[in-house]
């Protein structure tokens, strides 16, 4: 969550009314402050909120030793502060930055307030591989009884701690319900008889499906079953799916906020998302399109289930599921913990750790998601079926997920090349879909491709293939995006110059403009021109009279 000005305020000064502890570092850092000690600070403040299970540590600069506020002119450019992010990032194991950095005044003074995110649990934060802590005030390498402490977190899971005072009287009975059926149903294909599950008492059968713990109600049954006030439970964190609609502008249009339970609360956030059918065709053998709905209700279900089972829930955060006009975004709390697409995309993947192993085992026996760890794939393959764009993970912020579903067609020839060639692998389909949406690949994959045969242009300007073009009908976006060869463009130039001449670079560029490869950014199809212009100068074909800006090109006459 993003803290407001006044929560800000109210929390400084909370801390400036205390003694400096192991969570909150003071330094006055009038005009700067050295980059390695941020970062020793940012480990040590991160191993000792995760140890004391806060939400947060705090670095704060513009505050002396004497606790008073004097200041501080660190990076006072936004961008400048704000790419400290990820200048931590590149230093950090896995790959953690602030969680947020405010700039708040404070009686006139400028005070930077730098939130960090705890530990995962199970692994110390590392600087630079050195993991740190606090002694007191000062900063120490991370003692042995402290990584241990860390390091035995990883039994830990949020998910089946039981709730005090919770009972079954909290949890909805339609949920319960609902919960018996699909258990009953996941057990009866186990080859388990489905009447003597029946005969079970609600409790006794919950205890079975992994929801309560012992007969006792845990945060997993609460969150998956409980009734609209078990969210007093949460001491006022409220686990919630919010839905919101935008414009075209990206203004709000609408929202709606679904609280527990969520077994049933997936299936309310489906119906408001408007799922209009979709025409295209994905072939060039027919004028007959397709008809699709935008979004496939197993791909919406897919990840907000998995939004539900990898929600970091010690972020106190919300799921959010974005609608656009022909997008959805989904967003949820929590480091990506594949911690890449390509690993989520390797046969037999396996992550190296659970977030809420609890609950996800829940959700397993309830059919909400699958215990192979296929979510990514499944995912993949139902966009890739449809000859659809994939979906894009978004993972700048190491403390946050965003997924961005399309539901509509980006690129055609991305679209008829996966129906024309239908056996490429999911790796290979990946790669591709970055090459329609101008992401940038490495080079190595780019030869991959090219030596398939599906990618030219030279890297990192790469388009589909011409033989594909061809067999798709889009020679022409092709050549617009290839260019004419040079041969050519040469002979438009001495044609142009011939009967319109002397003319500016600029001024030449108009007429050629159309013929230079369109995939390149406006100020290099400049320099393409440029360059093409002085080998017409070394052929002796043309000459530059002037200087600088007033500099005009005019033809030689021909001998």
């Amino acid at each position: 969550m993003r803290y407001s000005e006044q929560e800000l305020q109210d929390m400084l000064a909370e801390m400036l009314r205390h003694p400096e502890n192991e969570v909150v570092e003071f330094k006055e850092a009038r005009t700067n402050f050295h980059f390695n000690s941020i970062g020793e600070y940012f480990s040590a403040l991160s191993n000792e909120a995760n140890l004391r299970n806060l939400s947060a540590g705090w670095l704060i600069f513009g505050v002396n030793n004497s606790r008073r506020v004097i200041g501080t002119a660190f990076r006072d450019k936004e961008a400048s502060l704000q790419g400290l992010k990820k200048e931590i990032r590149d230093h950090t194991n896995q790959k953690l930055t602030f969680s947020e950095i405010y700039v708040i005044s404070v009686n006139g003074f400028r005070v930077v307030m730098f939130e960090i995110p705890p530990a995962i649990r199970g692994i110390p934060t590392t600087w630079n591989d050195m993991a740190y802590a606090r002694a007191d005030e000062s900063l120490c390498p991370l003692p042995i009884n402290k990584q241990d402490t860390i390091r035995h977190q990883i039994g830990y899971d949020w998910s089946k701690e039981i709730v005090d005072g919770a009972s079954m009287s909290d949890l909805d009975q339609d949920a319960v319900q609902m919960a018996r059926r699909l258990f009953i149903q996941h057990e009866s294909r186990r080859g388990k008889d489905p009447a003597m599950l029946e005969k079970l008492t609600d409790e006794a059968l919950l205890n079975k499906a992994g929801i309560l713990l012992g007969g006792k109600v845990t945060r997993t049954a609460l969150l998956l079953l409980g009734d609209e006030y078990a969210k007093n439970y949460f001491d006022g964190f409220i686990p919630r799916i919010t839905w919101t609609l935008y414009n075209a502008d990206g203004s709000t249009k609408t929202y709606e906020h679904f609280d527990m339970p969520f077994l049933l609360a997936v299936d309310e956030v489906y119906k408001h998302i408007r799922n209009v059918k979709y025409r295209y065709i994905a072939g060039q053998q027919t004028l007959f399109p397709e008809e699709v709905d935008q979004y496939d209700p197993a791909l919406v279900k897919e990840l907000l289930h998995n939004c539900i089972a990898h929600q970091d829930y010690t972020r106190r955060g919300r799921i959010n599921v974005e609608e656009y006009e022909d997008y959805l975004v989904f967003i949820n709390e929590g480091s990506f913990i594949p911690e890449t697409i390509e690993n989520a995309l390797q046969p037999g993947y396996k992550p190296p750790y659970y977030r809420n192993m609890f609950l996800s085992n829940a959700m397993t026996n309830l059919y909400m998601i699958d215990a192979n760890a296929i979510g990514i794939p499944t995912v993949f393959e139902i966009q890739r079926k449809k000859f659809f764009p994939l979906p894009t993970y978004d993972l700048s912020d190491p403390n946050r997920v965003k997924v961005t579903v399309y539901g509509k067609i980006l690129d055609p020839n991305y679209t008829r090349l996966l129906n024309h060639e239908q056996s490429l692998n999911i790796q290979t389909v990946f790669l591709l879909d970055k090459v329609q949406k101008r992401q940038e690949i490495s080079m190595e994959d780019a030869q991959k491709l090219r030596q398939a045969g599906l990618i030219e242009g030279k890297y990192p300007h790469i388009f589909v293939s011409f033989s594909i073009a061809e067999v798709v009908g889009k020679k022409p976006e092709y050549i617009r995006n290839r260019g004419l060869e040079d041969s050519k463009i040469k002979m438009f130039i001495l044609e142009t110059l011939e009967k319109c001449g002397p003319l500016k670079l600029d001024e030449l560029l108009e007429y050629v403009d159309d013929m230079l490869p369109q995939i390149y950014a406006p100020e290099k199809r400049r320099r393409k021109l440029s360059n093409l212009l002085q080998s017409l100068k070394k052929e002796g074909k043309v000459e530059c009279v002037g200087h600088t800006f007033a500099a005009k090109w005019r033809a030689l006459s021909k001998k």
